[in-house]
């Protein structure tokens, strides 16, 4: 089985591939870096190859990696470690990603914290990808219930506008039963806290 991205993915930048890192120059630059100083050097390479391998699309998420599985209980996997790049900002924001499935009929052969791989590298806003992580497993596993839970320190609130050290952005989403029965939101969200 071979599922396309969904939705679909936002804009990516060509222009901060590795053999065109102009966005790095002028960035260096307008931050008052000449962009001759030999102090400069290699930098504007480095950073466009930065952004390259930080926003690596694929156009395949499950490459045919799903097999049969009717399991008819909860599987909670937590603590998946997340970074990904602000669109608004190009600054990153990291954190954890909790996927919590309910009674599905396949599986797959890789685990979750490829999917949220997969939608973290690109450019995003933190409620996307929360949102698409959980409509890629509906899709491909048909579960009963799939719930995402998001929890990120964001950069461009840490070192600018706010400036607030601390501060975490938690997002969720939640489908099927995770969203329709109380009983099942509550044994998940108990579950979480432990």
């Amino acid at each position: 089985m071979s599922m396309p991205l969904h939705p679909a993915s936002p804009p990516s930048l060509p222009a901060l591939a590795p053999q065109n890192s102009c966005f790095a120059q002028q960035a260096c630059e307008g931050g008052g870096r000449r962009g001759n100083a030999v102090s400069l050097g290699r930098d504007p390479i480095k950073t466009g190859k930065l952004f390259h391998f930080t926003l690596q699309l694929q156009d395949d998420i499950l490459n045919d990696a799903i097999f049969d599985e009717d399991h008819n209980e909860m599987v909670i996997v937590k603590d998946i470690d997340m970074f990904s790049l602000c669109e608004h900002h190009l600054v990153p924001f990291f954190g954890k990603v909790v996927i919590h499935l309910r009674k599905y009929l396949f599986f797959l052969h890789f685990s979750p914290p490829r999917i949220v791989e997969i939608f973290s590298r690109r450019l995003q806003v933190q409620e996307r990808l929360t949102r698409q992580i959980a409509l890629a497993i509906t899709e491909a596993l048909k579960p009963a219930g799939v719930a995402v839970i998001v929890e990120a320190s964001h950069m461009c609130m840490v070192m600018r506008g706010v400036q607030k050290m601390n501060s975490r952005t938690v997002t969720s989403t939640m489908l099927g039963v995770l969203r329709e029965d109380p009983k099942t939101r509550e044994e998940f969200l108990t579950l979480i806290k432990n």
